[in-house]
C-alpha cells in the first residue's frame, strides 16, 4: 500500500454525525477517526463514571456507532476513537453490542486502557503547571489521565482489531497509528513520525480544516457551512500528504484553511511536543492543487521527550448564574438598576462569592464598559449576574435573587434563567512514560 485515506469523523464530543457517515459511505477510506476528548472532557467523565461504574464514555459514543459500522465493515474502513474517555471497556463492550445487533458479530473491538494514573501521582512528589504539589489538591482531584501514544494503536491494528476506542490519548496519534502501521515506519524515525503527526493535527479538529470556525461574511466566504464536509488526508509512505474532502460537500478546502488549523494550539511550531515525537512544523509550506486539495509538506520531527503530559481534573469551586432580559425604551437603565437591587441583596443576604461578575449581555459583556461607551444605547439588553463560591448552595442563591426581579425589580423584566454547577477544572504535570504501561483488550474483558 503506498497511499492510504484517513478521515476525521469528530472534532469534539459533540460534533455532527452526518459528515462521518458521508465519509465513511464515499470517503474511499482507510481508516475513520473521531477525537472526541477536550481537556476538560475526561474529567467530567470520571466524575460521570464514579456515580455509575457504567457511564463515563462519550454521550454519543453508541449513535455514532450505529451511524457509521455498517457502512465502514462494508467498505473496509477501520475505526480509532477517544471515545471511552474515563471508561474504554465499557465502551467497548457497547460497540460490540451494537455490532451484533447491526448483523456484525465478527467485528474485531478493541479497548485501549493505561492513560488513567491517578494512583501514580497521588502516590508520588509530583508538581502541578501552578507550581505547587499535586498531593495538595487532596480529595478534589477528581482524575489523572497521560497522553497515551500511538504505540498500543498499532499493536492493536497489528492484532486485527477493527475498531479501536481509547481514553485519553495524544490527538495526532490517531491519525499517526495507522500511517507506522501500513508504512513499517519505525518508531525513531522522526522525520516520519514528525510528518505524520502534522497530518493527525491537521485532521483532530475535523471540519475546522475544511472551512469550519473560518468563515467570516465577505472577508473569509465559505460556501454550504450546514452541509460542511469532514476532512480525508491523503498520506503517501513517505509522508507526502494532501488535505480533501468529499466531492460536493459543503465548506473548502485552501491554503488558508489548513493554514489557521497548523496553527491552532501550538505553542511552538518548531517544537510541537507529543509522546512519539517533538515535531517541527515550523517550514511547512502548502500549495493549492486544485479545489478543495491542498498539499501540505516540510515537516519533520526530533527524538520524544520521554515524559508524558498528565492532564489533572479537579473540583475547584461552584457558579451560581442568573439572567434577566430588559427591552424597549430605557432597557438599559432599567437592567442597571436592576443589577445594583441583585448586587444589594446579595450583600443584606449575605451570599459569600470568592469572586461576583455583572455583565450586560450586548452592551459590555465582551469588550467592557470604555469601548461599548462609544455605541449607542441598546434597544434590548440581557443582565447576567455569576459569582464563584464555596458551596452548590450558596450558588444557588445568586440566580435565586436575580430571578425574584420577577416581581421585585424594574418593570419589564423577562426571560429569567438560573443555575447553580460545580466547576471542574485542570491543571497538568509530567510523569516518565516508563511508569505508563498501555493495555490492549479484546473481547469481553
Amino acid at each position: 500500500m503506498n497511499t492510504i485515506r484517513i478521515g476525521a469523523g469528530a472534532g469534539y464530543s459533540g460534533d455532527r454525525i452526518e459528515p462521518a457517515v458521508e465519509l465513511a459511505e464515499y470517503g474511499q477510506l482507510d481508516y475513520l477517526i473521531f477525537e472526541c476528548l477536550a481537556e476538560r472532557t475526561i474529567a467530567l467523565a470520571q466524575q460521570a463514571r464514579r456515580k455509575d461504574p457504567e457511564q463515563g464514555y462519550d454521550p454519543l459514543l453508541e449513535e455514532r456507532m450505529r451511524a457509521v459500522l455498517r457502512p465502514c465493515h462494508a467498505n473496509g474502513v477501520r475505526i480509532l476513537t477517544n471515545m471511552g474517555a474515563a471508561n474504554p471497556l465499557t465502551a467497548a463492550r457497547k460497540i460490540r453490542q451494537i455490532a451484533r445487533e447491526l448483523g456484525l458479530p465478527d467485528l474485531r473491538v478493541a479497548a485501549v486502557t493505561g492513560d488513567d494514573v491517578l494512583a501514580l501521582v497521588t502516590g508520588g512528589d509530583y508538581l502541578d503547571d501552578s507550581g505547587a504539589p499535586v498531593a495538595q489538591l487532596g480529595d478534589r482531584l477528581l482524575s489523572a489521565n497521560a497522553y497515551l501514544g500511538a504505540q498500543p494503536l498499532v499493536d492493536a491494528l497489528a492484532q486485527g482489531a477493527d475498531v479501536i476506542v481509547t481514553g485519553r490519548i495524544a490527538d495526532p496519534a490517531l491519525v499517526l497509528a495507522p500511517l507506522i502501521h501500513a508504512f513499517g515506519w519505525a518508531m525513531d524515525d522522526w522525520h516520519k513520525l514528525g510528518q505524520g503527526t502534522l497530518a493527525g493535527h491537521l485532521l483532530e479538529c475535523a471540519g475546522q480544516v475544511s472551512g469550519g470556525y473560518f468563515a467570516d461574511p465577505g472577508y473569509k466566504d465559505v460556501a454550504n457551512l450546514a452541509r460542511l464536509g469532514f476532512p480525508i488526508a491523503e498520506i503517501d509512505a513517505d509522508g507526502s500528504l494532501v488535505i480533501t474532502k468529499v466531492a460536493g460537500s459543503g465548506g473548502a478546502v485552501t491554503v488558508a484553511t489548513c493554514t489557521e488549523q497548523l496553527l491552532y494550539e501550538i505553542h511552538d511550531p518548531a517544537a510541537y511536543l507529543t509522546p512519539d515525537v517533538v515535531a517541527d512544523f515550523s517550514h511547512v509550506s502548502m500549495t493549492q492543487l486544485e479545489p478543495d486539495r491542498v498539499a501540505v509538506a516540510g515537516a519533520t520531527g526530533h527524538p520524544k521527550s520521554g515524559l508524558l503530559k498528565v492532564t489533572l481534573g479537579y473540583l475547584d469551586s461552584h457558579i451560581g448564574e442568573g439572567q434577566i432580559s430588559y427591552a424597549g425604551p430605557g432597557a438599559l437603565a432599567r437592567a442597571q438598576l436592576a443589577q445594583a437591587i441583585v448586587a444589594e441583596r446579595l450583600q443584606l443576604c449575605g451570599v459569600q462569592t470568592e469572586e461576583l461578575r455583572f455583565d450586560m449581555i450586548g452592551v459590555n459583556a465582551i469588550y467592557g464598559a470604555q469601548l461599548s461607551n462609544s455605541h449607542g444605547e441598546p434597544y434590548e439588553v440581557r443582565l447576567r449576574v455569576t459569582g464563584r463560591t464555596a458551596s452548590l448552595k450558596e450558588a444557588a442563591r445568586i440566580g435565586n435573587e436575580v430571578e425574584t426581579l420577577y416581581t421585585c425589580g424594574p418593570s419589564g423584566g423577562g426571560g429569567a434563567t438560573k443555575s447553580a454547577r460545580e466547576v471542574v477544572a485542570v491543571r497538568a504535570t509530567l510523569v516518565d512514560g516508563a511508569l505508563v504501561h498501555p493495555t490492549i483488550h479484546f473481547g469481553e474483558q
